[in-house]
């Protein structure tokens, strides 16, 4: 019971007091994430949308992310993180509610390109404001609690919004809309801006030529490319998965309780993940969490039954529980402070570019060289993954030493701001 206590404490003891509120935040959001988890079976089953339509409105949300990542990092910097945050949530939560009244094809495209921009738009200043406010030597711990609460949420949601969508699909866009205005709430109430200008900056809290030096920073835009490779694998789950899982004859609750089974895993060995990274390589780490992803995925090629289904989602997820600390912290130590924001929001802008391609790569594939070429497609790019991150590892690992190093110019102070106490 003393080790147990010891591991708690060691685990979540020590964290500042806005990762919790941040942490709350996300976990009450997570657990009313019903809408993308269902979106394709809804969209083919309700909607009677083909499998390349709904690809098309999932890719609507991806391009809708990419525009919402891009803004985002920008006002996150400029404008600060806890306005960012707030207007993103409360636009998300407005689009989620008029998604669910909308019925014709290209009504529910705009719809769900419009929740793309305000739901993603929230990304890059929540990724800054973790970044703030934890400590360097804490944040491996401090992402992976982040992520469990996501999985926790994601797991519970998976399973509740099976039901759910038996009592009909609108109670998903409901539910999912209350939950982000809880999370605005908890923004409004308890953060408060964690913004701050180190001496040299210019007033307006971007030094000049931003966009030119992220361009030119070919050590990051290599490990968001490879990334992007990853979210393509990554994101069939909640486009072609569920679509594979209706033609073998399975039901939107039997996909909501294997897909659940992500969630479940993430939560019953997450915690235990830093410790068994901790002092390891970060390619190798990355290189291998890869190739067991691509292996999860590739797998579904053969899956007819729910088991097998659920065989391939335990292994894939193994991978992505290796890949998202080790990725988590690479992203902090490789964003200049002052540009935190628009580094978080290029290497979103990586998901939201898969979101966008995926479901319609996906569906194309399917449709045209078929349902085992596509998983098959999915292994490839996983052993690709992996060669990417042994070779350009090193100079990543140079580059966050070199940051670290510069990252100690004094802070002259923080924005101020006006918020409410409680």
């Amino acid at each position: 019971m003393r080790a147990i206590r010891g591991w708690f404490r060691d685990t979540t003891g020590g964290l500042p007091r806005t990762f919790w509120y941040l942490w709350t935040g996300t976990l009450i959001n997570r657990l009313g994430s019903f809408v993308l988890v269902f979106l394709a079976i809804y969209l083919t089953q309700e909607r009677g949308f083909s499998a390349s339509q709904a690809g098309l409105v999932l890719g609507a949300w991806g391009v809708g992310g990419a525009v919402g990542t891009t803004a985002g990092g920008t006002l996150t910097d400029r404008w600060g993180r806890r306005p960012t945050l707030l207007t993103a949530h409360l636009g998300a939560a407005t689009m989620m509610l008029a998604l669910g009244f909308a019925r014709d094809l290209w009504t529910v495209a705009a719809g769900a390109l419009l929740l793309g921009l305000f739901a993603e738009a929230a990304r890059p200043a929540f990724g800054a404001m973790m970044i703030d406010v934890v400590p360097e030597r804490d944040r491996l711990r401090a992402f992976s609690l982040n992520y469990w609460a996501i999985n926790l949420g994601f797991a519970c949601a998976a399973v509740l919004a099976g039901f759910a969508a038996q009592a009909g699909y609108l109670l998903l866009f409901v539910v999912n809309a209350a939950t982000t205005v809880v999370t605005a709430l908890i923004i409004f109430v308890k953060v408060k801006e964690t913004r701050t200008i180190t001496v040299g900056m210019p007033r307006g809290g971007v030094p000049a030529k931003a966009l030119r030096t992220i361009l030119t920073d070919r050590v990051y835009l290599g490990f968001v490319a490879l990334n992007l490779l990853g979210a393509l694998v990554f994101l069939q789950h909640i486009s072609m998965l569920p679509i594979a899982m209706a033609d073998s004859g399975l039901s939107p609750a039997t996909y909501g309780s294997v897909i659940a089974l992500n969630g479940v895993l993430i939560v019953a060995g997450q915690l235990f993940v830093p410790r068994l990274i901790k002092g390891r390589s970060r390619s190798h780490v990355l290189a291998l969490a890869a190739v067991v992803m691509g292996v999860g995925f590739g797998l579904t090629a053969f899956a007819e039954v729910a088991w097998f289904y659920a065989v391939t989602v335990l292994i894939w997820t193994l991978g992505e529980m290796l890949n998202s600390p080790s990725n988590a912290t690479l992203i902090a130590e490789l964003s200049p402070a002052e540009l935190r924001g628009r580094y978080q929001g290029v290497f979103s802008l990586s998901w939201q570019l898969a979101g966008a391609a995926a479901p319609i790569l996906g569906g194309l594939v399917r449709e045209q060289a078929g349902n085992a070429t596509l998983w098959a497609g999915c292994a490839v790019i996983g052993l690709v993954m992996a060669v990417g991150h042994l070779l350009s590892g090193p100079a990543r690992e140079r580059r966050a030493v070199a940051l670290r190093t510069a990252g100690a110019a004094p802070v002259e102070a923080a924005e101020p701001v006006a918020t409410s106490r409680g």
